[in-house]
Order: structure tokens, then C-alpha cells, then sequence
């Protein structure tokens, strides 16, 4: 969760919950119990900053945020594989700003427009082809060796 949350894909407002679910999985620090009984229209400050100190209570680290996105492109990419998301879904999200660093994450970057007219735009009717390059891309991201453990 705390990849998740660095890579912006958790809302604040979701954090009490998965506050109480992690205790109810065992994890016990104060700031996850106050966490817990937050209400979620708690001030979205208040949320990050009690999750944030519910980690270091708990000695989990938050990845930098550069690692919680290559992780984020790793799971989009399976998501994509696994036809949970499609290609058109891969261009709001800016990916193209993503620092990648394998040859994997490159291709799969490289294939994701920038908007969604420029789908349009640069493939014009040519659709499929790049949908089929783009799932071989997602498969070769999401069958290569992870970028760190954890995420």
C-alpha cells in the first residue's frame, strides 16, 4: 500500500479504511488506530500525515516516488496483459513523464500517446497495430525481473 500511495493510485479519503484493514490483519501502531477511526472526509492533510506516521511507526518505508511509478507502470502493464484495462485507459495518467529505466519500461512508454487526440492523430486508423504492439510491450514489462522488491 504504501508503493500504491507514493504512486497517487490510493485517495486520501480511502486511507481510514485500509487503515482498519491492516489492523484487522494484525498491524498495530497508535497512529494506525487513529487512522482507523478518521472519518473519510477527514482533511485530506490530516489523512497523509497520519498514514505517512503510521508507516514509520510500523518501519515500513515510502518508496521515492520515481520507484512507486516504474512499479505503477509494472502493474498497468499487467493490468493490460491480464485485459483488466484497455489500451485507450493507458493515456490519461501521464506515463510519458514516467523516469524509466529498463529497456522494457521504454518500450511500454514509448507506445503510450501523451493525450487522447493524439491517438487519433498519430495512429489514425491504424488502431489494432498499436494495440497489438502495445500488449507485446506490456507483456515483455510485466514477464521482466522486477525493479526492486516490495511494490
Amino acid at each position: 500500500m504504501a508503493c500504491r500511495y507514493r504512486a497517487h493510485e490510493i485517495r486520501p479519503e480511502d486511507l481510514p479504511m485500509i487503515a482498519a484493514e491492516a489492523l484487522a490483519a494484525g498491524l498495530d501502531t497508535p497512529t494506525l488506530c487513529e487512522l482507523a477511526a478518521l472519518p473519510r472526509n477527514a482533511d485530506t492533510r490530516d489523512l497523509r500525515d497520519a498514514f505517512e506516521r503510521a508507516l514509520a511507526e510500523a518501519a515500513i518505508e515510502l518508496p521515492g516516488p520515481d520507484l512507486a511509478r516504474r512499479h505503477a507502470l509494472r502493474r498497468l502493464a499487467t493490468g493490460l496483459v491480464d485485459e483488466e484495462v484497455a489500451p485507450a485507459d493507458l493515456v490519461s495518467g501521464d506515463w510519458w513523464e514516467t523516469e524509466v529505466e529498463t529497456a522494457e519500461e521504454a518500450s511500454f512508454v514509448a507506445l503510450i500517446p501523451q493525450c487522447e487526440c493524439c491517438i487519433e492523430y498519430t495512429l489514425g486508423l491504424d488502431q489494432r497495430a498499436w494495440a497489438r504492439e502495445l500488449r507485446i510491450a506490456a507483456l515483455a514489462l510485466a514477464s521482466s525481473p522486477p525493479v526492486a522488491p516490495g511494490c
